[in-house]
Parts: C-alpha cells; structure tokens; sequence
C-alpha cells in the first residue's frame, strides 16, 4: 500500500530526530524515535536498519536482530543490512545463523574483506573449519596484511590437526603485528610446536613468550594462555603472573550481581546447593575421573545442578553424567548474562568451576559473583589469578600450604589426593604384545603423555635411558599426523634407531585401557606430568615413575602415587628419576611386587575408594561454606 505524502514525512521527520539522538549518543532516545519512523514507513529498509543499529547499541540484541533481518528482506542487495544481521547473531553466538545469513546475499553482489572475513567466522564457529579455511583465504585474497585473518587461519589449520601449519600462521600474525592479543598468541604458537615436537624452533618462541611476559605491567589486563604457563614451564612465578593478566581481562566490563548474604538460619537447614560448571560433560578426561562422584553426592544434603556450556556428543558418558546430576541444565552457546541470571535464580551456594583456562572455558561467569563462595576444582592444574575464584581445590602434595603465595585463590585440602576417580573403569582382557605392534621380548617403557608434555630435556633423558636399556622400546601415542616425523627425526639426532620407537593409534578409551596393560614401566613427563593418564596406568597395573617439580602440574603424578603407596616412585631430580627406571627395567621381581600392590589398589587404596573420595569434597565444601555462614572471608582450609 502507497504511502501518503504526510506519512512519508512524519516518518522523515522521526528519522531526522532519531538520527541527532544518535550522533549524541542517547540511544534509547534515537531508538523511540526510528521505531515511529519505521512504524509509519514499515517497507522502508533504511529506518529498520536504523532502527536496528540504536537497539544493539542498547543491548537490545533479539530486536536489533530482528529488525536488521528486516532490513536485509527488503533491501535483499544491501550488504550494509546483511553485516549488520550477521553481527547481530555472532553477538548472540548464532554462528551457523551467521552463514546462512550472509549466504542470501545474492551472487553478483559485490563482496568485501569485511564480508569474508565474517562469513569465515561463522563458518569456523559452526564447526565448517574446511570451509572456513577456503573463506579466509577468499578474504587474504583481498586483504593479504591483516594479522587476526592469519591468526584465525592459524587456529582452523590446528583444529584439523594441522599445527606445523597453524604455527606458521601465527608466525605471520606475530610479524605483522596482532597488537594488544602478542602475548595470547605467542602463548598458542608455543604451545602448537610442542604439540609436534618442533623443539628448536619452539625454544625461540619460548624465550619470546617469556620476554613478553615479564614486559607486562603488575596490573596488566591483556589476554594471556595460562594453559601453556602451566603446561610448558614449571615457574609459579610466571604462572601467577599470566593467570592475573587473563583474569583482570575477563573481569572488565562486568558489573558483579549484587553480593549474596550468609545463608540464614533456615537456609541452612536446606540441602546445600553446589553448581558444577563445563563444557566437558562429555566423553572427556574430566568426566572419566568424576562420574562416580558425581553419582555418590549425598542427595539428602546437596542439591547438584550440571551447568553444560559444551556441545553434547551422544555418547555414553553424556548419559550417564546427565543421570548422575538431579539437575542437568543445557547452557550450550547461551550468553554470560544469561547463564548467570539462570545460576542466581537457582540459588546455587557454592559454583565449582571445572575448566580453568583449557578449550571453551566459560571463566568469566564467575566474574559476575553469580554464587555465595566460588571455587576452582579438577580442570586446571594452576591458579586462576582470579580476584573472583575464592577457592583452589588441592591437597598436601600438589598444593602444599607453603606454596599458598603462587595462587590468589585459599588452597582448600582433601585430605589425600585431589583427583577423583572411577571403579567403573573398564577392566578389559589384555591383547597380545602382537597385537599392539610391540615386540615379544622387549621392555615397554610407555610415554603416553600428550606430545605437548614431551620436552626436548624429557625426550633426552627417554633417549639416555634406551642407550641404557638396549632392549627396551618406547611406546608412544600417535596423537597427530605431524608428531611421529619429528620424534623420529630427534631420535635419530641422539643415536636411537626410530625402530625403537612403538607408535600407538588414537582408541576409544576401553582398548586404550587393554593394551596399556602391556606396559612394563610408564615413565612420566615433567613439568607437566600425566593426570588422567597416570590413573590409566595405575589402574592398568603399570608402576608410574615420575620427577615432582614446583608446580601444581608437576606434582600431580606424585600426589596419585601417594595415593596408592607408591612414594618410592617419586624422583626429585632427574639422575633420580632416570636410575629408579633403570633398577625396575632390570628386576623384573620388582615389577612383577608393584603390579600386584597396584592390582590390590584397585580395590582397596584411597585412590580408587570414589565413596571415600566423595564423603571427603562434601566435607570440603561443607567448610566453605560454614566460614561463609559465619561472615568470615575465605581462607586456607588444610587436610
């Protein structure tokens, strides 16, 4: 229908208005103003995208998504009114919503970097990485010097397993300049070479990192990888320092709820409620330690909700994790303002984060104070740096009062190791040593670390101990296509023939636990050392020998040994550690008298006692909170 003269300009006229409010910034005001426009001219694409632009400078992001679609749907051949849909929903993390949008644009429309750059964003977020490789090269094509399109190409090359590629990616990043994100992308590019075992070139990147670092202000807020601190250096010192600078990151620009009192009286006489945070509610090493907890919680005193801000994969375990918890609450792709309204509302007491700063953390919702006491537990092997995080879940060995000044969160102790773990474990028969590819005869000594722990200095010391050890094998996990070359290569550079190396393909976790039973030794890496892997090979019946270091991931393997009686087991230097496995390579008697004491552990030591071990974090959390209900600020609990 044809509008009249006096209606086309009343809504001209809105516009206008609409449009000073805007250019002094009163948004509410500019956003009235292009509504009445709009409203008076509803074919017109030029007030809804107006009207668009003021509701998402509100915040307003469902209308101003839907007003942008609008636009975009009369003016099908405006790119202007296409991006600004298209951001709206990335805003909303609608990724695959993002892709669709941008592909209407019709085909001779002409496209720019902006374009491809946000269609390539999409695609990566969706899980399309193929595709998004071929977008962002669409989008170099036109713009070739803009670090963050090398810098996002970096991380799709590593998520197809592609990480000499990726780190090559972020080489270029670097040289061009990626400004304030330097340190963050540093953190990853040495992080991807130690996942291929490129050590050479990753010493360089390496002392960069650190140099980068320890450049920052005492009061930096810039983006860091913790992970990699915690993974690849065992400094606290350092730790500390990036952990902090991620944290204050996360912090700005979030308004905490208002504080939540002392639990009255009458709260008190309630079952507690405890809300675990993760993405990893999954098939996933996290869920492969706790899922006995999980179903143990005393339901006549705590009250558990799961909040899941992963993608569910079907599996088993994400059954039998949504059946473990009384509340299961799919927050997957949900904003932070919106998941932590949802935790306020349930009234949740004490919110245990499960993920630190590994892969799809949602750390910043406990910036938002969303829970009476906050904690960190299982998922990060460090400090979090967070002024927001009130408690680190540990024990005596791993978090030791005396290092109580590497972290900012109190140290809370269970009384013997903080890992929980499963008995439902499988317990399958043992295949043949054929069947493995691993010779009949030979000593296995088993690294099936993650390659990103294997070091150059752990991987000399393996080497000095095959030249020790003439018939001996190392086994190792084959976890990406590019690390096998590069070992092989290093071990030919120390004097060992890469047939003796026994390469181990990726399996599902049950005949992963079978043949690891063929091991004779597991010798473990440092300053990461295994965690859920050194509880594989405890449970398989494999004597673990492991170096404490000064960290919270060094001194995990160590914690787990205590745990099973095997303090023997514990070097504290590297000689140390390289002569224990030696003397067990070379007395079968002994390795035969530790698979027994380990196949006796499996059901009786604290280790694997998952009653004990959920009755143990009850009583922990219990603490927390009574210091709370008595108006006392958060301090060391110890075992």
């Amino acid at each position: 229908m044809q509008r009249s003269p006096q209606t086309a300009d009343r809504a001209r006229r809105q516009w206008q208005l609409g449009q000073t409010h805007a250019k002094a910034g009163q948004w509410s005001a500019a956003s009235k103003a292009f509504a009445s426009a709009a409203k008076l001219a509803p074919h017109d694409a030029v007030y809804a995208l107006n009207l668009a632009r003021a509701c998402m400078k509100q915040g307003r992001m469902a209308e101003a998504t839907r007003e942008a679609e609008r636009a975009f749907r009369l003016d099908p051949r405006s790119t202007l009114a296409c991006a600004l849909w298209a951001h709206c929903l990335s805003e909303q993390k609608r990724h695959a919503e993002v892709v669709m949008a941008l592909k209407l644009l019709p085909a001779d429309v002409p496209r720019d970097y902006d374009y491809y750059d946000t269609l390539a964003r999409g695609l990566q977020y969706s899980g399309q990485t193929q595709e998004a490789i071929a977008t962002y090269f669409e989008a170099l094509a036109i713009r070739m010097d803009l670090p963050t399109v090398h810098y996002q190409l970096g991380v799709c090359f590593n998520d197809i397993g592609m990480k000499e590629e990726a780190a090559e990616c972020f080489h270029t990043a670097l040289a061009l300049g990626i400004g304030k994100h330097e340190l963050g992308v540093r953190g990853l590019l040495s992080y991807f070479e130690r996942e291929v075992c490129r050590w050479r070139q990753a010493q360089v990147d390496l002392d960069a990192l650190l140099t980068a670092l320890h450049a920052l202000p005492p009061d930096a807020a810039a983006p860091t990888t913790p992970f990699a601190h915690v993974t690849l250096f065992d400094s606290p010192e350092d730790q500390l320092l990036a952990a902090r600078s991620a944290s204050r990151l996360l912090a700005q620009g979030v308004q905490p709820l208002p504080p939540l009192k002392p639990r009255t009286a009458a709260e008190q006489q309630r079952r507690l409620r405890i809300g675990y945070v993760s993405a990893d509610f999954h098939q996933h090493a996290t869920c492969i330690l706790m899922a006995e907890m999980l179903e143990h919680h005393d339901r006549e005193r705590f009250e558990v909700t799961l909040y899941s801000h992963g993608k569910s994969d079907n599996t088993a375990m994400r059954q039998r994790i949504e059946r473990a918890a009384e509340h299961f609450v799919d927050v997957y792709r949900q904003p932070d303002a919106d998941i932590v309204q949802r935790i306020r509302a349930d009234g949740i007491d004490l919110l245990i984060d499960l993920k630190g700063y590994t892969k799809d953390n949602r750390l910043g919702l406990f910036a938002w104070r969303p829970a009476r006491v906050q904690a960190s537990f299982l998922g990060f092997p460090g400090t979090t740096g967070a002024d927001f995080i009130d408690y680190i879940v540990g024990d005596p060995v791993v978090t030791p009062i005396q290092h109580a000044a590497h972290f900012d969160e109190k140290i809370a102790q269970l009384p013997v190791c903080y890992q929980p773990n499963d008995r439902q474990r499988a317990r399958p028969e043992v295949p043949s040593r054929a069947e493995c590819g691993l010779p009949e005869g030979a000593l296995v000594l088993c690294g099936f670390n993650q390659p990103f722990k294997i070091s150059a200095e752990v991987f000399d010391s393996w080497c000095r101990l095959l030249h020790r050890l003439p018939d001996a094998v190392l086994w190792l996990l084959e976890w990406n296509t590019q690390v096998r070359k590069n070992i092989e290569c290093e071990a030919q550079n120390r004097g060992i023939a890469p047939s003796r190396i026994v390469w181990a393909p990726r399996r599902a976790p049950a005949l992963h636990m079978a043949r690891l039973q063929q091991a004779d030794v597991f010798i473990d890496t440092w300053p990461c050392n295994a965690h859920t892997t050194a509880s594989d090979a405890l449970w398989a019946g494999v004597p673990v020998v492991t170096y404490i270091g000064r960290t919270f991931a060094s001194r995990v393997a160590a914690s787990l040994n205590g745990a099973v009686g095997l303090q023997s087991l514990v070097c504290t230097t590297v000689q140390e550690y390289e002569d224990r496995i030696v003397a067990l390579a070379c007395d079968a008697a002994a390795r035969a008298g530790l698979r027994a004491q380990l196949a006796q552990a499996r059901e009786g030591s604290v280790l694997f006692d998952s009653v004990r071990f959920t009755r143990d974090i009850e009583a922990l959390y219990l603490r927390m909170m009574a210091r709370h209900d008595a108006g006392m600020a958060p301090d060391h609990l110890l075992a």
